[in-house]
């Protein structure tokens, strides 16, 4: 998720583009794609460890509560150093940023894959998130600027698939990875897949000139506009409460006997979670409120089941499934939302929504190490459905503001 939202506008006039038949400018596809998968890195360097918290565990000495809080370490570093250093590099011209960030990607997950020390490995988690804010920053306003108005978008859609991907389908391949190769292998198949994206960036991607030092976004305005506040509590309680459970799923199934099927289970949960990002997508500007209502409730449903199911493997399945139905169409369902809300200050609450879901994202990790200490595996289920009852409160609330009935010009 990216913290402060680049401007679609500005110098840099968009490139010609190919025409097809209809005339219709083509979409620079190859350049997106780099795009794409610059965000899939970014998303999947942020949630591989919870894949890997057993193993990697063991190699750095340390408890998996501990290690758990390698997610939350990369968290921060987004949250504390994104709006500062994209302030800092507006007048960077924007390929040298994207190269420069990416590249921190590089060295992070290199000394990640090589450290024996658990310090080392938060530092480097660390500079992986500081290199996760420079990026998110940059890559939705960089799509933009590749296309004509009218297909920004589809250029969107496409730069930012690589979140559903890394979740999806990155981690459970990683996971599978760490199982075969051990976990330093995964970590270094995305250093091995970053530098084959910097060349790609280098021959495939234009360049554009910095905007230069603008007005940040006014926070407290905003706020006072009716929806964002609603929206903005979804979105923190909601990814507190995926994240407790998904930053520790492979120490939650190893309680569970299950924890060679770690990936399996990802894979469930990411395959359903595809589907549930087809259908948010189809249908987003008709039911944006029902489909919000649904995702809340199925991933009430799918906690439960987990409370519930015992060592019942068919039952965890099923629980996974639900659980990526209910997740996968979040992200759009929320950035919708709160676009929607914001108005004239969707930019502002787009920044806000972005800096408390990585607010969430390290929330979960410390509160999910907690309970792991206090009241072992079994709590995350309960802990789950307890953050989703409010979430479900505020949405079936907001029907006015937020979550309304009927949106504008649906």
């Amino acid at each position: 998720m990216s913290a402060t939202p680049e401007t679609t506008h500005g110098s840099g006039a968009v490139p010609t583009a190919d025409r097809g038949s209809s005339g219709e400018p083509k979409l620079p596809l190859f350049a997106l794609l780099s795009l794409a998968t610059a965000v899939f890195i970014t998303s999947l360097t942020e949630t591989l460890p919870a894949g890997l918290l057993p193993a990697m565990s063991g190699s750095l000495g340390v408890s998996e509560s501990a290690t758990g809080q390698t997610v939350t370490i990369y968290a921060l570093g987004t949250v504390l150093t994104a709006i500062p250093l994209s302030s800092m590099t507006a007048g960077w011209r924007r390929k040298r940023l994207l190269l420069t960030s990416m590249a921190g990607f590089a060295v992070a997950n290199t000394v990640t894959a090589v450290s024996s020390l658990y310090s080392l490995t938060m530092v480097a988690r660390f500079v992986a998130g500081v290199a996760a804010g420079l990026a998110w920053a940059l890559l939705a306003g960089y799509a933009r600027r590749m296309v004509a108005t009218h297909q920004q978008g589809r250029a969107m859609a496409i730069a930012m698939a690589g979140i559903p991907v890394a979740l999806c389908l990155g981690v459970p391949a990683g996971t599978f990875l760490g199982q075969v190769a051990g976990w330093r292998a995964a970590f270094l198949a995305m250093t091995v897949l970053t530098v084959v994206l910097l060349v790609w960036i280098v021959v495939a991607v234009p360049d554009y000139p910095g905007q230069g030092r603008g007005t940040r976004p006014r926070m407290l305005p905003t706020l006072r506009v009716p929806g964002v506040t609603p929206v903005l509590f979804v979105t923190l309680v909601f990814v507190l409460a995926h994240t407790i459970l998904y930053a520790y799923i492979a120490t939650f199934l190893a309680g569970r006997g299950m924890g060679d099927q770690t990936g399996l289970v990802l894979l469930v949960f990411g395959i359903a979670s595809i589907l549930s990002i087809w259908l948010v997508g189809a249908q987003i500007h008709q039911r944006l409120r029902a489909f919000t209502v649904g995702s809340a409730l199925l991933v009430a449903v799918a906690a439960l089941a987990l409370a519930l199911v015992g060592d019942n493997e068919l039952l965890v399945y099923a629980a996974a499934a639900l659980w990526g139905l209910g997740w996968g169409g979040v992200p759009t369902l929320l950035q919708t939302a709160v676009g929607d809300a914001g108005g004239e200050s969707a930019d502002a609450a787009q920044a806000m929504l972005v800096t408390l879901w990585n607010v969430a994202m390290a929330g979960g990790g410390v509160i999910g190490g907690i309970l792991l200490e206090a009241a072992g595996v079994e709590s995350f289920p309960w802990s789950v459905l307890v953050l989703m009852l409010p979430v479900l409160a505020v949405i079936v609330l907001a029907r006015s503001h937020g979550f309304p009935v009927r949106r504008t010009g649906s």
